[in-house]
């Protein structure tokens, strides 16, 4: 028979004014729009079973689309080896600024010149009670010669056209709405890099949704002028989404201090590919689309415990109650720095009098928090928190179909910090209501579910006649077992009510 969940929702984890036109952020609304499809996916339908897993899965790492095959290695005669942009930053710059970066190269010719791109890119970095955002974009524009204009010419005419309008941004009052703010810096020279290089800051905000800001630099070498582009933001995990609620962006000061010596670095590599490759115009052949399918997410292995560990021991009378004759489990698996314990208190066949019958189900997961060095770790913990009141404030405002989310509620006396949400889930193959409370102390985090329904004898658990517990009557029950878990977190100090 298939098991009911003990919580039928179990969350998972603009562009700027210039002269002309430069493209701002195009990919805040696809990352933002992207988080809100994970949220839903990875929840709705996909809670039927216990044990399910919180932790957010790792960013698939991308490498360098290279040709293979005969058609490659018969190529002749033999190309110039065009910039490898994506080889121009040392491994440690890269890692610094954007951890666990994917790496997306890019190349094309536009007619007048050829495009060599990469860009590195993490927008969803874990970092305590924050998300964090980090990438770096390079472009490598070398230029053609055209009739008596030679490459070199046409770079340094388009550097020159930059840089003025660099300098009319930075001076320019352009017309704002009453609930847009714009920053241009000043352009700041950069002596001794290329033939000439200079940065500059942007920073916006528009209404409740848009706020960035990222530094950009420019340099020019002979017949090939360097774009470099550094943006880095973060936002507290439980502001809601779609919104710019507590984003902090990069500062100027550090934006013009990174893109300087990300434009250094870049310009050493264009002048030592420059040396080796005199007079060379490099094709720019279109960059080859991957074909290759997603990696899947490996299924987590959980190990079936003998014994109960003492949070779930201390909460054993309190969730039988619950749940008379129940049958138990108890199972733990790791997925990195997070391991996780699930007790389980499950009666799918409970008398309910004059033919009907009850299901109740009590789970209690355990998130343990270690460091690289064994050590326990309360910011991870105190993020996973964040994440999941931030999750339930979102979904209190979300009802896709038949399930419907309470709002989030805040308690006292159960840990450092604690809260409670109802959901009532008409939608999946069990249907149910159930509260869950999380509570959060040191490095654990402890999530606490009391759901159930009652049917007929007979009836389909997602029929008709299927009668969700209610909020009252969870949430009750949620607190009784989280108030013997909590004192065993405490030390006996628990005092919610």
């Amino acid at each position: 028979m298939t098991e009911p969940p003990t919580n039928p929702y179990r969350m998972p984890p603009g562009q700027p004014y210039t002269q002309p036109v430069r493209t701002g952020r195009p990919w805040i609304l696809p990352v933002v729009a992207a988080a809100v499809v994970v949220l839903l996916g990875a929840g709705v339908g996909g809670y039927l079973y216990f044990g399910r897993t919180s932790a957010a899965g790792a960013l698939p790492k991308v490498t360098e689309i290279k040709p293979t095959g005969s058609s490659a290695a018969s190529a002749s005669p033999a190309k110039p080896a065009a910039p490898q942009v994506c080889s121009m930053l040392p491994k440690e710059e890269v890692d610094r600024l954007v951890p666990e970066a994917k790496v997306l190269p890019y190349s094309r010719d536009n007619g007048y010149a050829g495009i060599f791109k990469c860009s590195w890119e993490n927008h969803r970095i874990s970092y305590g009670e924050w998300w964090r955002q980090r990438e770096i974009e390079v472009t490598i524009s070398q230029y053609k010669a055209e009739g008596a204009d030679t490459g070199r010419a046409l770079a340094q005419r388009s550097y020159d056209l930059d840089y003025t309008q660099a300098r009319f941004r930075a001076t320019s009052k352009p017309k704002l709405d009453p609930d847009e703010r714009e920053k241009i810096s000043e352009v700041k020279d950069i002596p001794g890099v290329g033939e000439g290089a200079y940065a500059q800051y942007t920073w916006r905000r528009s209404g409740t949704t848009t706020w960035y800001s990222y530094g950009e630099a420019w340099t020019r070498l002979g017949d090939m002028v360097v774009e470099v582009k550094y943006d880095a933001s973060q936002q507290r995990k439980d502001a809601q989404i779609l919104s710019n609620e507590t984003t902090q962006s990069i500062t100027e000061e550090n934006a013009l201090r990174e893109v300087t010596l990300l434009v250094t670095q870049v310009a050493k590599s264009v002048a030592d590919w420059q040396a080796r490759n005199p007079g060379v115009v490099a094709e720019a052949t279109p960059t080859p689309t991957s074909t290759a399918p997603p990696s899947p997410v490996p299924t987590p292995t959980f190990t079936t415990l003998a014994a109960m560990p003492p949070p779930c021991q201390a909460a054993d009378q309190a969730a039988t109650a619950l749940v008379p004759g129940p049958m138990k489990r108890t199972r733990q698996t790791a997925q990195g720095n997070d391991t996780q314990t699930e007790c389980r208190w499950l009666n799918l066949e409970l008398p309910g009098g004059e033919g009907r019958k009850k299901i109740r189900s009590v789970l209690i997961t355990l998130h343990t928090f270690t460091n690289r060095a064994g050590q326990a770790d309360p910011t991870s913990a105190k993020g996973l928190y964040t994440q999941k009141f931030g999750s339930a404030k979102l979904m209190q405002d979300f009802e896709p179909g038949d399930i419907s989310w309470g709002p989030p509620v805040e308690l006292k006396g159960y840990g450092e910090a604690a809260f409670l949400q109802y959901v009532a889930d008409r939608k999946n193959e069990v249907f149910n209501g159930g509260t869950s409370l999380w509570i959060r102390q040191g490095e654990v985090v402890v999530e606490v579910s009391y759901a159930g329904a009652d049917l007929p004898v007979g009836e389909k658990t997602n029929g008709s006649k299927v009668k969700l517990m209610t909020r009252q009557e969870t949430g009750e029950g949620a607190k009784q077992v989280a108030r013997a878990v909590a004192d065993a977190l405490t030390g006996g100090s628990a005092t919610g009510s």
